[in-house]
């Protein structure tokens, strides 16, 4: 009797134990909902691009950690990246017209093609690139973020 007791109880202990080694060890990701907002173009793909550091930011699309393109129907898309791990991050946004994938640029390093980039912050001749200590978020654990990019497709003033 104290045996079968004995040997009940060190099992269901060690099933619970596993268990909550199991919800200790589970990787906590989130969801980010990227809204580009002032798309003036229809018939080129918007493309985006998650870092989650300042490696190629934003320009390197070899240093994006997930990334999407997808044609635009009207002046605003919507995309959600999941499976992120809570941390910093910044998103690069680009209105491909030619499909290249890339953010065309004329010889004086102007965008020809439109941008954004989260935080919305300035760009001008004066700021150059955005860096992404201007651009990064905070993704925390068991909540999904949504930030808002407003393209650009001219330097501020």
């Amino acid at each position: 009797m104290w045996k079968s007791r004995f040997f009940s109880r060190l099992i269901a202990s060690a099933l619970l134990s596993m268990s909550f080694g199991n919800t200790l060890n589970a990787e906590t990701t989130t969801k980010l909902t990227v809204v580009v907002e002032g798309i003036k173009n229809q018939n080129g793909e918007i493309c985006m691009g998650v870092y989650s550091s300042s490696k190629g930011f934003p320009m390197s699309t070899d240093d994006v950690i997930k990334s999407a393109c997808m044609q635009p129907t009207k002046d605003t898309v919507t995309h959600v990246f999941s499976g992120l791990k809570p941390g910093s991050y910044a998103v690069a946004v680009v209105d491909d017209q030619n499909g290249d994938r890339k953010l065309n640029k004329d010889f004086l390093g102007i965008p020809k093609e439109g941008f954004g980039v989260s935080q919305n912050p300035t760009v001008s001749v004066f700021t150059g690139t955005p860096k992404f200590n201007d651009a990064s978020f905070l993704l925390t654990p068991n909540q999904n973020t949504t930030i808002n990019i407003l393209m650009k497709y001219s330097l501020d003033s």
